[in-house]
């Protein structure tokens, strides 16, 4: 493990602590004119997500309706799937929905399952970082910093495997002086666009470090980003955590 992976992990709480976590649950919206393009303006507002930080599951509810529930399961063996269940009734679901997403145009509808991928993936990666770069099949690499607004950032490149759903895999995540993120790079293989992603506020829940509001952001060829505008925005109110007993 390289030395600002090290600090970064220990200033979000420590890996050691997290390896005894089981569940985490956090009640958040996300909005922006992104969900619009897509069809669906609203869907997530206040959601209640849960998931478990040791496999890739997750559940957004309510999703597109009182009673339903979204959920993503990526497990070894098995190809990623998506469901979306009202109480114990299949409204819809779909194995590999990565592979069905249309090409890039920001305003071409998705459907209820695209949504639900796009989302669960992202967002499971959002909540279990930086603890998922420990995971063995996760790369990490201190690369050259960066300077913003008369800031300095150390950075560090990240590789995902294919067994991690996720954005894309190569993705690049900015500390500041305290090891708090500032930012994120990647660039969603559904969607095309080149992403700086700002996560703000930063508040301690249960004893972990977490970003309450986070803003996406386009950038340009020259790494920079447009800050006036904000496609997706992610506000968080709580996140509560689960450990072994």
């Amino acid at each position: 493990m390289n030395d600002l992976l090290a600090r970064v992990l220990e200033s979000h709480g420590g890996l050691d602590q997290w390896s005894q976590v089981n569940q985490v649950t956090a009640q958040l919206s996300l909005g922006g004119p992104f969900w619009g393009w897509k069809g669906w303006p609203e869907v997530y507002a206040d959601q209640t997500v849960q998931l478990d930080p040791r496999r890739e599951f997750i559940t957004f509810e309510p999703f597109t309706g009182p009673g339903r529930i979204s959920s993503l399961e990526v497990a070894a063996g098995s190809p990623e799937r998506v469901e979306i269940r009202d109480g114990d009734r299949l409204v819809d679901g779909r194995d590999n929905p990565r592979a069905t997403f249309p090409a890039y145009e920001n305003e071409t509808p998705w459907d209820a399952v695209q949504v639900a991928y796009f989302t669960s993936a992202a967002t499971w990666n959002y909540l279990t970082a930086p603890f998922v770069f420990a995971h063995p099949e996760v790369t990490t690499e201190e690369i050259a910093p960066w300077t913003e607004a008369g800031q300095t950032w150390r950075r560090l490149a990240v590789r995902f495997p294919d067994s991690i759903a996720n954005h894309n895999p190569d993705q690049v995540f900015y500390y500041d002086e305290t090891f708090r993120q500032r930012r994120m790079d990647y660039q969603p293989d559904v969607t095309g666009s080149p992403i700086a992603h700002y996560t703000h506020n930063p508040k301690v829940f249960d004893g972990f470090l977490f970003y309450t509001l986070r803003l996406v952001h386009l950038r340009d060829d020259g790494n920079v980003a447009n800050q006036e505008f904000a496609p997706i925005t992610i506000d968080v109110e709580s996140v509560s955590v689960t450990r072994d007993q």
